[in-house]
């Protein structure tokens, strides 16, 4: 086996990218505070060819030097608007019949491996701040919510982590298992 070099990996450039058919996910991040968390959702956003993402609340927005250090340039790549107000960017996206759903640990929450995708179908993914997660007004407006199984002693995954989890999860199952 050999580790393959990063001229054999096939990237796209920053225009292919933008004119490549995109996974039918669009990332919502509610008041999420730290830059870092930032950066990693936007690179996982490019590998994943994430529609787009929406900053919302204090969430900060590019250019910013501390996003960039772990967005790795995907900030160039991935669509991505900013509002200030979460609860009318969910009632706009499910006026345009985008399924909306909180990533949170809620009563009735369907267990990420438990969640089927629909065939044409756009979904918009909520994901909350480091501390208090998905505003319990935005969890009541959402068309449902996903669960992160978790079974240690912990309860909580950093966002940029349940955002890799969750978008990897649903990528495969839009792309490849349906």
């Amino acid at each position: 086996m050999r580790k393959l070099e990063n001229s054999e990996l096939e990237r796209k450039s920053i225009e292919d990218f933008k004119k490549s058919k995109k996974t039918s996910l669009i990332l919502i991040l509610d008041d999420i505070r730290s830059l870092h968390n930032i950066g990693s959702v936007f690179r996982t956003a490019d590998a994943f060819l994430i529609e787009k993402i929406i900053l919302c609340g204090i969430t900060a927005t590019p250019p910013n030097k501390e996003i960039h250090k772990t967005a790795l340039g995907a900030t160039e790549t991935v669509a991505w608007e900013h509002h200030e107000n979460v609860l009318e960017v969910i009632e706009n996206l499910k006026k345009e019949n985008v399924l909306t759903l909180a990533i949170e640990q809620v009563e009735s929450a369907i267990f990420l491996q438990d969640f089927k995708v629909e065939k044409n179908q756009k979904y918009a993914l909520v994901f909350g701040n480091e501390v208090y997660g998905v505003s319990q007004e935005a969890v009541a407006i959402c068309d449902g919510c996903i669960e992160i199984p978790q079974l240690g002693t912990k309860h909580s995954l950093n966002i940029s982590v349940s955002a890799g989890i969750v978008v990897w999860d649903l990528f495969q199952k839009i792309n490849w298992l349906e």
